[in-house]
């Protein structure tokens, strides 16, 4: 049985990680957090005193943390993480971080003879919660197949997108994307409604049309339109907008990188840095409708 060392319990760590402990694993966690670490003790798994603590004897080590400065700093500072990791063992980089401190992570790790796998994730707190998230890999494909039998007890799909960093380009493209549909749906939501049309018809006939996309499937971001959707319970849950404008803000960094031309995800990340000064960090994402009918979820 692999020995397994998670590091990171927040709204998405935590889920995978007792989705893990329900296939078997044996698992070793510890967060900054100790009610985190404490519910996970509470599922099976044994508490570390430290990340360095967590990954002795790890056959694996898995880490989920807020942004690139946090992973780099885990695995690179001064003694960090890498230097006390067994030669051998499998390092899966789950965060969400910039592809260039995923490069710079995996050729460290290769240095001291690890093979590691950046592996952002997709489907949120319920996706997590439910064992269905979608994996973006980057990394070579001997260490994918190792990696495979632990990405299914978490998700439900598994992308192999490339080489070192590469599943963070993919996780950025995804997240610029998802922003500026849902934008789009929101503006014409209020534009629908502004101009007499009832909010659920409007949404049913863009969801059928042309106009459809996965906001108007199963994430509608005006209240009342689904029950189980964030806007319906005053933005609260799901995926928070600091995050994405923090993704957003990723996606930037990359197009700057790469002298890509990125005009509709600049656009993006100016409204959601907007909310973010409105006061709504900690609501959903799509709490972006306000923009447009601001005494939507008042």
């Amino acid at each position: 049985m692999k020995q397994i060392a998670f590091i990171g319990l927040g709204h998405m760590g935590a889920p995978m990680a007792t989705n893990l402990l329900k296939a078997g694993y044996l698992l070793n966690v510890f967060d900054l957090v100790q009610s985190a670490v404490d519910g996970l003790v509470a599922a099976g798994a044994s508490a570390a005193r430290s990340a360095r603590d967590a990954v002795q004897g790890a056959d694996v080590v898995i880490s989920m943390l807020p942004a690139s400065q946090h992973v780099e700093g885990l695995y690179l500072d001064d003694d960090g993480l890498l230097a006390h990791i067994a030669p051998g063992t499998l390092v899966l980089e789950c965060s969400t971080i910039a592809p260039t401190s995923a490069r710079k992570v995996h050729a460290a790790a290769r240095e001291r003879g690890l093979a590691m796998l950046d592996a952002p994730v997709s489907g949120g707190t319920a996706g997590a919660a439910a064992g269905t998230l979608t994996f973006m890999v980057g990394g070579d494909d001997e260490a994918l197949e190792k990696a495979r039998p632990l990405f299914e007890a978490m998700g439900r799909n598994i992308f192999h997108a490339g080489p070192d960093g590469a599943g963070q380009v993919a996780k950025v493209c995804n997240n610029q994307l998802l922003a500026v549909l849902m934008i789009g749906t929101a503006e014409a939501m209020a534009l629908g409604v502004a101009n007499g049309l009832e909010a659920k018809v409007l949404a049913e006939i863009m969801r059928r049309s042309s106009g459809g996309n996965w906001a108007l499937e199963v994430y509608n971001p005006w209240p009342g339109v689904m029950e189980n959707a964030p806007a319906s319970r005053d933005y609260s849950g799901g995926f928070m907008a600091q995050l994405m404008a923090k993704d957003l803000g990723l996606a930037q960094e990359a197009a700057q990188a790469s002298a890509s031309s990125t005009p509709m995800g600049s656009l993006a990340l100016s409204l959601y840095r907007l909310l973010l000064k409105q006061g709504y960090a900690e609501r959903d994402f799509s709490v972006v409708q306000k923009l447009f009918d601001p005494t939507q979820g008042q």
